[in-house]
């Protein structure tokens, strides 16, 4: 009984975040804005929810939203659960005009199956994955070009490239890393070399006095 109260509870909390992120991507909007996309998780147990797509649905009509404005973020390891009922809840999701990202992308023991088998729009790298990869490093480049890491983390770029699926790395903590990413042409990037988490307000001053995303009139 503790268990299910402590999920209904965490249930609530995820569902409340996501409203929360809904509310200031219409109030940005309201603003004359013009917002980035926001990553929210969909737990494993979201994805046994039989109403999911009609509660982000909901949301999308409730603040008059794109649906592209909110991406989906499943982690690789819930494809180990159910295959199928990820398969068609992913699916449903896209047919709904959302954009799903695949997190924690290398993790997992299938992940060949689940880029085959999963129709995402955008795959994240898992940070321990990159981290082992880059962790031979120097100036830029391995120290041994025979790393067999860093082969592996070049050859799911280029065939992620291959499929037409952005990627993006997670965890980039030092320019090296990030230069080498870029010479493996992984252009897209997360993690605390770039930015640490902020509050609301620091957000909307980093992005928005950037002109591409500040459409008001001046």
């Amino acid at each position: 009984a503790v268990k299910a109260l402590s999920d209904i509870m965490s249930d609530m909390l995820r569902l409340a975040e996501v409203e929360k992120t809904c509310q200031l991507l219409k109030l940005w909007q309201d603003d004359g804005l013009n917002p980035v996309p926001v990553s929210v998780n969909i737990s494993r147990r979201d994805i046994y929810t039989p109403n999911l797509v009609k509660i982000f649905d909901n949301l999308i009509e409730k603040y008059n939203l794109t649906p592209n404005l909110l991406r989906l973020e499943i982690t690789e390891s819930a494809y180990m659960d159910n295959p199928n009922q990820l398969i068609k809840v992913v699916q449903e999701l896209r047919d709904h005009g959302f954009c799903l990202e695949m997190d924690d992308f290398g993790s997992g023991y299938s992940s060949l199956n689940t880029l085959k088998d999963v129709p995402v729009d955008i795959l994240k790298l898992d940070m321990k994955f990159i981290m082992s990869a880059t962790e031979d490093l120097k100036d830029g480049k391995l120290k041994e070009e025979g790393s067999r890491c860093g082969s592996i983390l070049s050859s799911v770029v280029r065939m992620a490239n291959w499929l037409k699926l952005p990627v993006i790395a997670e965890g980039i903590e030092t320019g090296i890393q990030a230069d080498y990413l870029k010479s493996i042409g992984c252009f897209y990037m997360q993690g605390y070399y770039f930015a640490k988490p902020m509050p609301v307000e620091e957000y909307e001053k980093l992005l928005f006095e950037l002109p591409l995303f500040n459409t008001k009139p001046q």
